[in-house]
């Protein structure tokens, strides 16, 4: 005879709950979060509807600085200094070079997840030289200033360049500040520990001010060069810190089996340690990354004008005094756009390389 056991009735595939279950769980699970729910939503209440008025619905879109007759925001301002805010003083007959720049850079992004490592590491070394051939000129095309480059096409060479130059040498000193020699080991931390307690700003007006100095006469550098070597100096001891914090959580098993096959220093970090490493530090490095891109707007202290130094110029403007607002939101929008992009574009990559065991 067959002998049948009695099953607990188990709860509903949560795809069949519906909307008003996952209200009741997620909003309105307890007092105190319906209490907070309840805030929230009165808090948005009385601040949303006001900012699309502004932003959107009482805004004016077209016409004259005479013509503007709502209360909203006067976004014509945006379209009358748009390309000062993009490309700052290059020339406006030059445009389509840093453009084609912009379009081989979202290539290479899209193709970098895709291809080999040999194909990733010839775009990592090919791009930068391909972007400063169109921008600053060479091989036929016509030279242009570092002096009249800014606005966005400025800040987001700067924070390229500091971050893709920064990665290796940050590598470097996370390394030698593991290492057993006394020498390297010294040289690292007091590297590191002194750029980590000093600000930015201060290595941006050493780099442009006192570093000239100590240059023979008759030497000089330019200045965008200077403030992206204080940048990369400055950036490259982040990046070995949370490289270091990386590696001190790779489990001893990791050396031990590198040893046991008989692997070189080199070897073992370079395909066993390391990649395991930068794995682990991926959210840390794109936290790092996200706030050098926000530390390039301090280059205004030694005369370089990145989109938001080219907001507070173009509002000194005579013929469009007053219009600060609409810029400072305007490139608000374009921070939060690029940083959020970097986070999901990063998210996707540490997707990738999870070999986790779920």
């Amino acid at each position: 005879m067959a002998i049948y056991e009695k099953l607990e009735a188990k709860p509903a595939p949560q795809g069949t709950k519906g909307i008003v279950h996952w209200v009741k769980e997620n909003l309105f699970p307890s007092v105190l979060s319906s209490i907070l729910t309840i805030i929230s939503f009165y808090i948005l209440y009385i601040t949303i509807p006001p900012l699309l008025d502004w932003m959107i619905f009482d805004a004016t879109w077209s016409g004259t600085k005479e013509e503007i007759t709502k209360d909203g925001a006067r976004w014509i301002f945006i379209f009358e200094k748009f390309n000062q805010f993009i490309y700052g003083f290059y020339p406006e007959e030059l445009y389509w070079r840093p453009n084609l720049a912009l379009v081989i850079f979202v290539a290479y992004i899209i193709a970098f997840k895709r291809v080999n490592v040999k194909l990733k590491a010839f775009i990592i070394i090919s791009f930068p030289i391909i972007t400063y051939t169109l921008v600053a000129g060479g091989f036929g095309l016509e030279h242009v200033e570092t002096e009249k480059w800014g606005g966005l096409l400025l800040t987001i060479i700067v924070a390229s360049v500091g971050i893709v130059a920064s990665f290796p040498i940050g590598i470097l000193f996370a390394l030698g500040r593991q290492s057993n020699m006394p020498i390297i080991k010294t040289i690292s931390v007091l590297y590191i520990e002194f750029i980590r307690g000093v600000p930015l700003i201060t290595l941006l007006f050493m780099s442009s001010v006192i570093l000239p100095l100590f240059f023979p006469e008759g030497m000089d550098f330019d200045k965008l060069l200077r403030a992206l070597i204080g940048i990369t100096l400055f950036q490259a001891a982040y990046i070995a810190e949370v490289i270091r914090g990386g590696l001190q959580a790779i489990p001893k098993g990791q050396y031990e089996a590198a040893d046991a096959m008989g692997l070189s220093y080199w070897q073992s970090m370079g395909l066993i340690i390391l990649p395991q490493a930068l794995k682990i530090s991926i959210p840390n490095l794109v936290g790092s990354f996200i706030s050098l891109f926000k530390d390039t707007t301090l280059i205004l202290i030694i005369g370089l004008f990145d989109i938001l130094a080219m907001v507070t110029l173009t509002n000194s403007d005579t013929n469009w005094l007053g219009f600060e607002t609409e810029g400072y939101v305007f490139v608000t929008m374009i921070y939060w756009v690029i940083c959020f992009s970097m986070s999901k574009y990063a998210k996707s990559i540490e997707d990738k390389f999870n070999t986790d065991h779920k």
